[in-house]
């Protein structure tokens, strides 16, 4: 009886923290600068979240640096309560191969909630560029072998992998300008301080719209219908045979948040990705709404442990590593 008695108020207790949850404001934390193409789709995002969870509050805060492994291991090391959650790209599977000294596990540490979407990149170079479609940029690569400079957001950062499968598929080595995020990247392509950037749809749409740098190329198999960039071949079209590289996000809590908490979050998340508001400002931006199995947590999993053994032979091919 007394066993009895124990479980029903625990389950009692679970059921009373999940009715009241959330009750405070939830942080969800950016492992990048303010103004990047992550910080727009969580921004995007958790306007879409708020009444789906009860009208809650909800903070960003951008913790940038080390390739996005900061923001994501002080989440990992966070209460395990619902109340600090992170949003993160490609970079959660990238970062094992990326980093020799990683201070999280990131199949091990995180409760995953869902994924958000898949974002296309673009490879885009400065206004002043001699060339203006794709046969004339090779061949104005290929002319100037040694001196192009090929911008990032940083190590680990998607403009950063991005980058290495485009020089692999050109068979060009080009100089690469990290940066610490992607809003000074952009800055100084616009200022035509460097030549190219790989970057995704999210960050470069709208200047591409503005007709303030050149447009190239699309990164997936297909081409895109958003309007700024309907027109774009795609690598593979171009020459560059099996050329694909999607960046997708994620959604992620500190390992040991309750599972009715999970749930919420994810029954939430799957709310606001039907957002009519939000699929517009998606859509605006070149990024795909998830709508398949990816969405619900284990299938956010596997998929990220597949992307882990994807990308990892990539990066240690090319050499890149952090400490």
């Amino acid at each position: 009886m007394k066993k009895l008695l124990t479980a029903l108020a625990t389950t009692l207790t679970a059921t009373v923290a999940f009715a009241a949850y959330p009750d405070k404001p939830i942080t969800i934390v950016v492992p990048f600068a303010a103004g990047g193409p992550t910080d727009k789709v969580a921004r995007d995002l958790a306007e879409a979240l708020r009444k789906p969870l009860n009208n809650a509050t909800i903070v960003i805060e951008n913790v940038g640096g080390a390739g996005g492994t900061l923001g994501a291991g002080k989440v990992a090391k966070a209460a395990p309560d619902g109340y600090t959650l992170l949003v993160h790209h490609i970079g959660m599977a990238t970062s094992p191969a990326l980093y020799r000294k990683l201070p999280f596990d990131v199949l091990n540490d995180f409760e995953y909630v869902g994924m958000i979407n898949d974002v296309p990149m673009t490879v885009v170079g400065r206004s002043t560029l001699p060339a203006n479609n794709m046969a004339e940029l090779r061949t104005w690569m290929t002319a100037n072998k040694g001196k192009i400079n090929l911008a990032n957001a940083g190590l680990g950062a998607a403009s950063h992998l991005c980058g290495l499968l485009f020089q692999q598929a050109a068979q060009i080595d080009m100089t690469t300008v990290p940066y610490k995020g992607t809003a000074p990247a952009m800055t100084d392509l616009l200022g035509g301080q460097v030549d190219l950037m790989c970057d995704q749809t999210t960050n470069t749409s709208g200047q591409i719209e503005g007709g303030k740098i050149k447009a190239f190329a699309v990164t997936t198999q297909k081409r895109l219908t958003t309007p700024a960039l309907k027109n774009l071949p795609t690598l593979d079209e171009s020459g560059m045979k099996g050329f694909n590289v999607t960046i997708w996000h994620g959604m992620y809590a500190p390992k040991g948040t309750p599972k009715a908490v999970v749930d919420q979050l994810n029954n939430a998340l799957k709310t606001a990705l039907k957002d009519a508001d939000l699929n517009k400002k998606f859509e605006s931006l070149g990024a795909v709404t998830v709508t398949d199995n990816r969405i619900n947590p284990a299938d956010h999993k596997r998929f990220v442990e597949a992307e882990i053994n994807k990308w990892g032979p990539v990066i240690k091919a090319a050499g890149q590593y952090a400490d």
